[in-house]
């Protein structure tokens, strides 16, 4: 059985570099990016994300259905490495369909407006991994086809899936996500419904860790 560790804080508060260190106690790691490279900003920063991790390292790139990512591997890593969930949740909740049954049959198919292809709807602050819950309304238009309870089910689903595979791993893993409910009340429905989708998805996971570290200004806090 896997050793689940998941690490959660706010933006720039130094959890992959902390979460990229305890991975370095481990020969074999497999690291799991969700993030996609939309524009030249984000490719900036995922390839400084690449320079400062070890040349050995495996990567794989995975914006959905990143529980198969951690199967497939079928033990073959001595530790995986998951950054992060924020943006595993955003890619899903800017690509869910009408009507999708929320069981993981590919409910994550391309619906974007035409137009919005090469931009996450998503604002970030802080990209490159880091996004914040506010969202762009009318950028959003194609998720008003689900509605809030659908999508919440599709991506809540998809979370508990990755929990379990996880835990049935038999390599250890490392979860990174943002803490994104400390801050003000989003002044959107898309927003707020974001923000409690990605508190859910923490819960969830935070429950199925063996250790929960929460980090403030690069200092890690264990609070499991």
């Amino acid at each position: 059985m896997a050793k689940i560790i998941f690490v959660i804080g706010g933006a720039r508060s130094g959890k992959s570099a902390f979460a990229e260190g305890f991975a370095k106690k481990y020969d074999d790691v497999v690291y799991i990016a969700t993030a996609e490279a939309k524009d030249e900003e984000m490719r900036e920063r995922i390839r400084i994300h690449c320079a400062r991790r070890p040349f050995d390292w495996k990567t794989i790139e995975s914006p959905y259905h990143v529980d198969k990512a951690v199967s497939d591997l079928n033990g073959k890593a001595g530790i995986v490495l998951i950054d992060c969930i924020t943006l595993y949740i955003t890619n899903m909740f800017l690509r869910i369909e009408t009507g999708a049954s929320g069981r993981g049959e590919r409910p994550f198919a391309p619906t974007l407006a035409k137009g919005h292809e090469s931009s996450p709807s998503l604002t970030s602050s802080d990209r490159g991994g880091e996004p914040n819950q506010m969202v762009n309304s009318a950028d959003c238009s194609e998720m008003q086809k689900a509605t809030p309870q659908e999508r919440q089910q599709a991506i809540l689903a998809e979370i508990h899936k990755l929990g379990r595979v996880c835990r049935e791993s038999k390599s250890d893993v490392i979860i990174i996500s943002n803490e994104v409910g400390l801050g003000i009340v989003p002044d959107n429905a898309l927003s707020r419904e974001f923000r409690d989708i990605a508190g859910y998805a923490n819960q969830i996971l935070a429950d199925e860790a063996d250790e929960v570290y929460f980090m403030v200004a690069g200092i890690a806090r264990r609070i499991k």
